[in-house]
């Protein structure tokens, strides 16, 4: 099924990608919390050596204020302990002045020495009920300024939130000399496509059936085309695979066989995403799917019981969910964030039983940049794997 034409059509290779579980978010049994699996330093960072050592080319460093840890500080600690894995680094517009972003960015880029790309979050703050067309606004110009920050000598920016006049950019300039660190977003209101296509690199998708993923490819391509631009595609998504299809199935019945309904409830309403309209359509997923969870043949929304924001797993034996990965690369789809319960565990699975038979890659630098930047001095090699 080919949606879109996609950003890089000479790459025959995907980023495939396994996810940190800071934000409190790992367990044996959905919503049973488990001591061992808790989001300490010593467990998030374990996990990040794992994939590293698995072959994985990036990693999601999640960002919750409520639960777990910071993502920059375990970011920058990330440095020194791996050598060849992406950071994937989530923050959330807003929360930093936009200058001092750019500068910890930066700072963070050099110390990985270029390993590290950010997923664009536009969200409320804690205590804070905004105007989704407000928050998007106030991200559009964080990610303006942190561009301009990263590409040019001098800051200016006149905008609705950030007034800039004449701020020196020095302290801001990236290891990355060709733009900065990839930009990952995800939304699906037409703020939020808006700001992708006009600002980001590549577009986070939750999992949904494969039609209404091709229609939203379709949508956000639209969005960039009109700006001159294209980008790459991505998929976050659980993973449950194991040699049979019924071994498969069995483990996720076993995941949620100790799950209290009213508990799922209160993990999903903690989130600060809980009522925004992509955790809605998780929510939509689950009341399309059959007796068991499956919306698809192996697409299992019984993650989402017990989870706000991504909530379905790919669920079968190891061809099958190789088949399923080739389905959605033949679609466009170019970067996958994986993740199981617990984490460690389906980190070694999925390394052991898929990885070895896909081609890996990072994503290039060069596609799908803001037309109208202006390099920087450069201040090291700054090149991508």
């Amino acid at each position: 099924m080919t949606v879109v034409p996609i950003t890089s059509p000479d790459l025959d290779a995907a980023e495939v990608s396994w996810f940190a579980a800071l934000c409190s978010d790992d367990f044996r049994y959905l919503g049973v919390p488990d001591g061992s699996l808790r989001s300490s330093w010593e467990h998030c960072s374990e996990i990040v050596r794992t994939a590293e050592a698995q072959g994985f080319r990036n990693i999601l460093c999640p960002s919750s204020y409520q639960v777990g840890q910071d993502t920059l500080s375990f970011v920058a600690a990330c440095a020194p302990v791996t050598e060849r894995i992406n950071l994937l680094a989530a923050i959330r517009c807003g929360e930093m002045q936009p200058l001092m972003l750019a500068r910890t960015v930066a700072t963070l880029d050099h110390m990985l020495k270029g390993r590290l790309t950010l997923n664009v979050i536009s969200s409320d703050f804690p205590g804070e009920v905004a105007d989704s067309a407000f928050r998007y606004r106030r991200s559009h110009e964080v990610v303006e300024i942190l561009r301009k920050a990263w590409t040019r000598d001098e800051i200016e920016h006149d905008g609705d939130v950030y007034k800039l006049k004449k701020v020196s950019a020095d302290p801001a300039k990236p290891y990355q000399q060709n733009g900065g660190p990839l930009l990952y977003f995800g939304g699906y209101s037409p703020d939020a496509l808006e700001l992708c296509g006009a600002q980001c690199d590549v577009y986070l998708m939750w999992p949904e059936p494969k039609e209404v993923i091709a229609q939203r490819m379709r949508d956000v391509h639209e969005r960039a085309k009109a700006h001159g631009r294209t980008l790459d595609y991505g998929l976050r998504v659980h993973m449950i695979v194991r040699d049979t299809e019924a071994e498969a199935r069995e483990y996720a019945e076993e995941l949620v066989s100790k799950l209290d309904d009213e508990q799922g409830r209160a993990i999903r309403a903690r989130a600060l995403d809980a009522t925004s309209l992509g955790v809605s359509h998780q929510a939509k997923n689950r009341d399309l799917a059959d007796a068991e969870g499956y919306v698809e043949r192996h697409l299992w929304t019984g993650i989402g019981r017990a989870r706000s924001g991504c909530g379905a797993a790919i669920v079968g034996s190891t061809d099958q969910v190789m088949s399923e990965i080739e389905e959605y690369r033949k679609m466009g789809v170019r970067a996958f964030i994986f993740s199981g319960y617990p984490h460690m565990e389906e980190c070694l699975s999925f390394g052991s039983r898929v990885l070895p038979n896909l081609k890996t890659c990072s994503l290039p630098h060069v596609y799908g940049r803001v037309p109208d930047q202006t390099p920087a001095t450069p201040l090291g090699t700054g090149e991508r794997r």
